[in-house]
């Protein structure tokens, strides 16, 4: 399923950053050690438009510019309804799965660590979610990009249907 991901261009959109992850490296060499640094970075405008990208570089502030404008190319858009998602989806990258629930307004963002920055740049409020399995970064941001790109707005499943929208919801 990851071709069908709503791809968008990030031109003037006004985004908000977030560093997930600042992985130090060491490669041993002849010389000595050389260190460089890979930064896994979250953009998001907190209107249902969010990107991640990695940055590899010998600078930490270097390696985060550079996973900024990575972020900036991977772009899709989430479909968010009155604050949450408008259904249950699952998704695995790697050894991690992630489980994302639609909640009621006033819960809140119910997620950990690296998949919490993926959710509040979005703009989610309230959403109940799960991470199982492996709890490495760069696979459960990975995993929740997947799981947000298989959300289906309502409207689109409706008219793929031929039904009205309140059957959607009632079943």
């Amino acid at each position: 399923m990851k071709g069908t991901l709503n791809r968008i261009k990030g031109g003037d959109l006004e985004l908000t950053e977030k560093v997930v992850a600042i992985n130090r490296v060491v490669k041993t060499t002849k010389g000595g050690r050389a260190f460089s640094f890979s930064a896994l970075v979250v953009v998001g405008n907190g209107n249902g438009i969010v990107g991640h990208g990695l940055g590899k570089a010998k600078e930490v502030q270097e390696a985060i510019t550079k996973g900024i404008d990575d972020a900036k190319k991977n772009l899709i858009k989430v479909p968010v309804m009155h604050g949450t998602i408008p259904h249950e989806q699952f998704a695995k990258e790697g050894a991690a799965k992630v489980l994302i629930k639609p909640a009621a307004h006033g819960t809140g963002v119910i997620a950990g660590g690296s998949m919490r920055a993926v959710l509040e740049a979005v703009g989610v409020t309230d959403i109940l979610s799960k991470s199982l399995g492996s709890a490495n970064p760069h696979n459960v941001v990975k995993a929740t990009f997947t799981a947000l790109g298989m959300l289906r707005e309502p409207i689109q499943v409706a008219k793929q249907r031929n039904i009205s929208l309140k059957k959607v919801f009632n079943g």
